[in-house]
C-alpha cells in the first residue's frame, strides 16, 4: 500500500494510521483523504487487527481543510462528488466493527475535530485546540460533525462553537465531554497503547456488535433496542470465544 500523506503501521493487535503533512499542520486535502480512506480499509480488512489508531505528525492531529488548494467546484453535482468522497471517511469509521481512537494533539479544527469526532474515543494531549472556523471562510460543518458536536457537547454549546469559531482548549473539551480524557503530551502515546491494550483484551466479536449497538441505541426506541441487545446476546453464546471465556471467568471466580 502506497501512501503519500499517511503512515500505516501495524504494532501487535494495532492499526496506526498517522496523518503526514507535518509543514501544512496536516491541513486535509484531496490526497490525504484517499490515503486516509486507504489506510482505514487496510485496517478493516486486516482480521489481526483490534483497534485502530488515529494520529498526526508533527505540530498537530489536523488543522482543518487546506484552503491553498483549488477546489474549484463548476456544478453542484461535482461539488456533491467532491464532498462526498470526504463524507466517505466518516461511514467507514462508523460502519467499521474495530474500535477507533484519536490520540489527539496541537490543533484539531474543521475536518481535523470532525474526524476526531468520528472516532469512538479521543484522549487529547495538554494544550490542544479545538474549533469549527468553517463559518468564518463561508463552509459549513461536515463528516456528520452537525450529529457529532451536540450529541457530545450539547446543542448550546455546538452552537456557540459553530457560531462563533472561537476555539476551546483540552482542558476545556475534557469538561464539555468533546474528549474522554488530557494527558501531558510526552504522555499520550503511552495513554493512547495503554487504552487500545485494554480494549484488545476483550472479546473482538461481543466489541463489535456492542460499538454497533451505541451507535445506533441512541436513536432507536426502547422496544428496537431491547430486542437488538437479544439478538446480540444471543449471537455471541452460540460463539467458541465467549464459551472460553465464561469458562475462564467462573475458574477465576472458584480460586
Amino acid at each position: 500500500m502506497k501512501l503519500e500523506t499517511v503512515l500505516y503501521d501495524k504494532k501487535d493487535n494495532l492499526a496506526i494510521i498517522s496523518f503526514n503533512r507535518p509543514e501544512k499542520l496536516n491541513a486535509q486535502n484531496s490526497q490525504l483523504i484517499r490515503d486516509f480512506m486507504s489506510a482505514l480499509k487496510d485496517a478493516e480488512t486486516d482480521i489481526s487487527i483490534k483497534v485502530v489508531i488515529v494520529k498526526g505528525e508533527g505540530r498537530a492531529f489536523c488543522a482543518g481543510d487546506d484552503l491553498s488548494e483549488d477546489r474549484r467546484m463548476d456544478s453542484m453535482e461535482m461539488g456533491l462528488n467532491i464532498i462526498e468522497e470526504m463524507q466517505d471517511v466518516t461511514r467507514l469509521i462508523m460502519r467499521m466493527p474495530k474500535p477507533v481512537i484519536a490520540a489527539v494533539h496541537g490543533y484539531a479544527l474543521g475536518a481535523g475535530c470532525e474526524w476526531a469526532m468520528n472516532c469512538d474515543l479521543r484522549i487529547a494531549a495538554e494544550g490542544t485546540q479545538f474549533g469549527f472556523p468553517e463559518t468564518s471562510v463561508g463552509a459549513t460543518v461536515t463528516n456528520a460533525g452537525t450529529k457529532f458536536l451536540p450529541l457530545l457537547v450539547g446543542l448550546p454549546r455546538a452552537k456557540e462553537l459553530v457560531f462563533t469559531t472561537e476555539r476551546i482548549d483540552a482542558s476545556v473539551a475534557e469538561q464539555w465531554g468533546l474528549v474522554n480524557r488530557v494527558v501531558p503530551l510526552e504522555d499520550l502515546e503511552k495513554a493512547t497503547l495503554e487504552l487500545a491494550g485494554k480494549i484488545t483484551r476483550n472479546s473482538t466479536l461481543a466489541i463489535a456488535l456492542s460499538k454497533k449497538a451505541l451507535n445506533q441505541g441512541i436513536y432507536l426506541g426502547f422496544e428496537d433496542t431491547l430486542n437488538q441487545e437479544s439478538r446480540d446476546i444471543a449471537l455471541v453464546f452460540q460463539t467458541l470465544e465467549s464459551a472460553q471465556r465464561a469458562q475462564e471467568s467462573l475458574a477465576a471466580i472458584k480460586k
